[in-house]
């Protein structure tokens, strides 16, 4: 697909445009709204069709759980292998579209490669994550971001306590997710390791504050989010933070995001999946 629909989209869930604007613009970029509307389902994300883990897959116990939050509970969704067992915990933070079927099914990879997985709903005080997508972008950006912060901080406290986590705790975020992820290996002490893929980068200033190891995730044709990446991995050497960067080259972001056709890379994101797992096995293990 050609690269210009992909970052208008991109301009499209990140700005955010509206709707009505978005699909203006796709029609004039591909010719007519026959053409736009051939497009868009390669554009827009299919959770069903992209489904790796079953939700009654017999090998996991799944469910909802809740924990206390900055302004009440906070929803959650919880996948672990099956049996009594005590595993290192993982906190799953959703993209800007909320906590969706493809972040549960996430989770769910999580707790067959054998931890306990929690994905938080960050839209929980706001009545939780709506099945429009463009509602719970708008959602997202309502968010205040401190207290949001605090939700997370309370779902690593969360995890750690949890009956059938060992105490060991990593997180993972995707694009919102990613930047709440370097968010939390810089407010966290209680945090042992942390995923990014392809998330806002901290504040040079904030990195002395991260403890945790990282591993961060970024595709090479993202411009917007790499524009920040020197900088920070110019501080986290400073600060001899403990991290590994890979770059993807010729993907874009959301690359990992197996739901939608355009963006989705099988190769890179098997590889940045399989880095994810040796690296908590690793971090999450001592």
């Amino acid at each position: 697909m050609d690269q210009k629909f992909i970052d208008l989209h991109d301009e499209y869930t990140h700005a955010p445009l509206t709707r009505q604007v978005f699909l203006k613009r796709l029609a004039m970029l591909a010719g007519g709204v026959v053409a736009a509307e051939l497009l868009l389902p390669l554009l827009e994300v299919d959770y069903a069709a992209a489904q790796m883990v079953s939700p009654t897959d017999g090998r996991l116990t799944t469910g909802t759980v809740g924990y206390r939050g900055v302004h009440g509970k906070i929803s959650a969704y919880l996948a672990r292998p099956k049996g009594g067992g005590r595993v290192a915990a993982v906190v799953v933070i959703h993209e800007n579209r909320g906590l969706n079927p493809h972040i549960e099914d996430v989770a769910r990879r999580l707790a067959l490669a054998g931890f306990l997985a929690i994905a938080p709903d960050a839209l929980s005080p706001i009545g939780g994550t709506p099945a429009d997508r463009d509602e719970a972008r708008g959602m997202i950006y309502s968010l205040d971001r401190e207290e949001t912060l605090q939700n997370y901080l309370a779902a690593v406290r969360f995890a750690k306590s949890h009956r059938f986590s060992t105490g060991r705790v990593g997180c993972v975020g995707f694009c919102w997710g990613g930047g709440m992820s370097n968010q939390l290996a810089v407010h966290s002490r209680e945090l042992n390791a942390a995923v990014a893929f392809y998330g806002r980068t901290p504040r040079a200033s904030q990195v002395p504050n991260i403890k945790a190891p990282l591993l961060l995730h970024y595709a090479g044709l993202d411009r917007r989010i790499n524009a920040g990446v020197p900088a920070y991995e110019a501080a986290l050497k400073k600060a001899g933070v403990r991290y590994r960067l890979h770059t993807y080259a010729g993907v874009n972001h959301a690359f990992h995001n197996d739901t939608a056709a355009s963006r989705y890379d099988k190769k890179a994101a098997r590889l940045a999946w399989k880095r994810t797992i040796a690296f908590f096995s690793e971090a999450l293990s001592k």
